[in-house]
């Protein structure tokens, strides 16, 4: 169990109330303050709350180019040029919840499944073939159809599924908040990083959004992350649904939830997920977003997060377009999902009635990969951090001066030849090779490059899972 330095809870500690008054008080900052705030960001520290809301009112062009640059460079500064994929599995539609703007919905009379544990290993086998070794576990609320025990079950048998030269390295997980008991037992699973969206942290939104149900407790599920670190889960993920409320509120509220972490158990969110809302199935508020953001609010509120959190892995998902996120690879975000699909059964049925919401990018994992390195960027599978034990404080350690950029080149580059060897098409497996030339020649240090080829020339000849 971890050491606490305090019992205060976020419900506790989090204050809609403050956090709104410091929205409501912020008018457009004058060009020295704003740029005061990017130099204090630009030295990896991190923002206040003040300075945070300072660069949500920039409205100048020019300004907001300086916001972008300085994203990209703290982005760059803490993990280089490596973007980490992973892949959502969906294992049941049951849901107990009538969130607004969910297709999961209790009220939608869309077809409901859950996948059996045999579904389960066929539909990993089927990701393990695309080339994916890392996954999000996933499902809805509804403890008849899918308790806690069959999460459990799920996450054992994905575990030992084999296919060709593949396997699941690492599970992450998002689900409903847990007892502390319950986290215990998850984290006896070997499990990556536990995810849950607040959605909002405005109590009257969140209470609007989500009618009678396990969700409608909005404490409850505000302090899942101090439970789930109670227990020892090392790395948490949290995030806000954007469109359910103003962002720039949420924006601040995220910081403040990261900062009562990182006070009460000295670390803070591994990462932040920034899903924007997109149309799902007789769900209104998903159709007619209450607080819409616009693209250009969207880039912004991304690279902002950076600055505020720099050392959080950013999570952007398939919600959005093959174009909005090859933007946002320059303004912060470092992990994304791709090839996803988001109903049970989707990836070997191509089932997209029961899916969850809509998705913005259709591509194949093997599109995503040749696109990212495209843009300059290299692929990661990477799960050497998680299986050395850099999580939590360790992890925090290394990434916030910049030094896990270290680890996250070499081993994206090892895991990135894995792939061009055992899954890419001849089109991308040119174009990886050649990415990681010049990643070799321009990017990894002198000192180590030597000991790097000799790691790819292994792979090359066969050799698996390799990392440091």
């Amino acid at each position: 169990m971890l050491s606490l330095t305090s019992e205060i809870t976020a419900s506790d500690a989090i204050h809609p109330e403050k956090i709104q008054a410091i929205v409501d008080r912020q008018e457009t900052a004058d060009k020295v303050r704003v740029r005061e705030c990017i130099a204090r960001a630009r030295t990896l520290k991190g923002l206040t709350l003040e300075e945070t809301a300072v660069l949500t009112s920039v409205q100048d062009p020019e300004l907001v180019q300086e916001i972008y640059d300085a994203a990209k460079y703290v982005k760059h500064e803490i993990y280089g040029k490596r973007l980490v994929l992973f892949a959502p599995l969906y294992y049941s539609n049951y849901c107990s919840n009538n969130c607004l703007y969910c297709g999961f919905r209790r009220d939608n009379p869309q077809p409901r499944r859950k996948l059996t544990l045999d579904e389960v290993e066929k539909e990993t086998r089927c990701l393990i073939d695309q080339g994916h070794k890392r996954i999000l576990v996933i499902a809805g609320e509804d403890n008849r159809k899918s308790s806690f025990r069959y999460l459990l079950d799920v996450i054992e048998r994905v575990y030992r599924v084999r296919s060709g030269k593949g396997e699941i390295r690492r599970i992450n997980v998002e689900m409903a908040p847990m007892t502390v008991e319950e986290f215990v037992e998850l984290r006896s699973m070997k499990i990556g990083t536990y995810v849950l969206f607040q959605e909002t942290y405005d109590p009257e939104v969140y209470r609007r959004m989500h009618p009678p149900g396990p969700k409608a407790d909005y404490a409850a599920r505000l302090n899942a992350m101090d439970n789930a670190m109670e227990a020892g889960i090392n790395d948490v993920g949290i995030g806000s649904l954007f469109g359910l409320n103003d962002w720039r509120f949420e924006v601040l509220a995220l910081l403040s939830h990261a900062q009562h972490l990182e006070q009460r158990f000295g670390t803070g969110p591994h990462t932040i997920s920034v899903p924007r809302l997109e149309p799902a199935e007789c769900a209104p508020m998903a159709i007619q977003p209450p607080c819409p953001v616009s693209d250009a609010d969207f880039k912004k509120l991304v690279a902002i997060i950076r600055l505020a959190v720099p050392y959080t892995g950013m999570i952007l998902t398939t919600r959005e377009s093959a174009e909005m996120r090859g933007q946002l690879f320059d303004l912060g975000v470092s992990q994304i999902s791709a090839g996803s699909r988001t109903s049970p059964g989707g990836y070997t049925e191509q089932q997209e009635e029961t899916a969850q919401f809509s998705l913005g990018d259709h591509r194949t994992l093997d599109e995503v990969i040749a696109d990212i390195a495209a843009h300059g960027y290299i692929p990661s599978f990477c799960t050497g951090c998680y299986r050395l034990g850099r999580t939590g404080s360790d992890f925090m350690d290394l990434a916030k001066p910049g030094l896990i950029r270290a680890h996250c080149l070499p081993n994206a580059m090892f895991t990135f030849e894995e792939y061009i060897r055992d899954y890419a098409t001849p089109a991308t497996a040119e174009l990886g090779e050649q990415t990681i030339e010049r990643m070799l020649d321009q990017d990894v240090p002198w000192g180590i490059r030597a000991k790097v080829t000799k790691v790819l020339d292994r792979i090359k000849n066969g050799e698996r899972d390799i990392y440091y």
